[in-house]
């Protein structure tokens, strides 16, 4: 499981651009709160090879699903959220985590832990309102 900034990082597939390359359907981790991206650790390697040969080549779009193999469960078991999920489901279990890890901070005295959990909580209390508005709207 990654965490970033107090939340838990939320598995998907995306395009990331390695110089002019596209590279489509990589395994990802994206923060909900900061939305910081970073390439699955279990590909990483792969990633790397294979923007390295595709940009060598001169390629302008390479999709990542047909050149590596990968085991989509293994990859992304590890992740407490996916992007496929209800969004009010995604925010309600970050919330969940922060107020438990501002509870275990609170615990252990880590009054700067603390304080940025507290901000990551009004992050993501503002995302939970406006789903929240928009399922009413609608």
């Amino acid at each position: 499981m990654s965490f970033c900034c107090g939340a838990s990082m939320i598995g998907t597939k995306g395009t990331l651009k390695h110089i002019r390359t596209n590279i489509h359907n990589v395994p990802i981790m994206f923060c909900p709160v900061c939305h910081r991206v970073e390439i699955h650790y279990l590909v990483e390697n792969e990633y790397e090879i294979l923007a390295e040969y595709a940009h060598g080549d001169g390629a302008d779009e390479v999709d990542f699903g047909e050149y590596v193999e990968q085991e989509g469960k293994e990859l992304l078991e590890n992740c407490v959220n996916h992007e496929n999920e209800d969004p009010m489901d995604v925010v309600l279990s970050q919330i969940d985590m922060a107020l438990d890890l501002l509870c275990f901070a609170g615990q252990i005295g880590d009054k700067a832990w603390q304080d940025e959990l507290k901000k990551r909580l009004g992050t993501l209390n503002g995302r939970r309102n406006k789903l929240r508005q928009r399922r009413t709207s609608v």
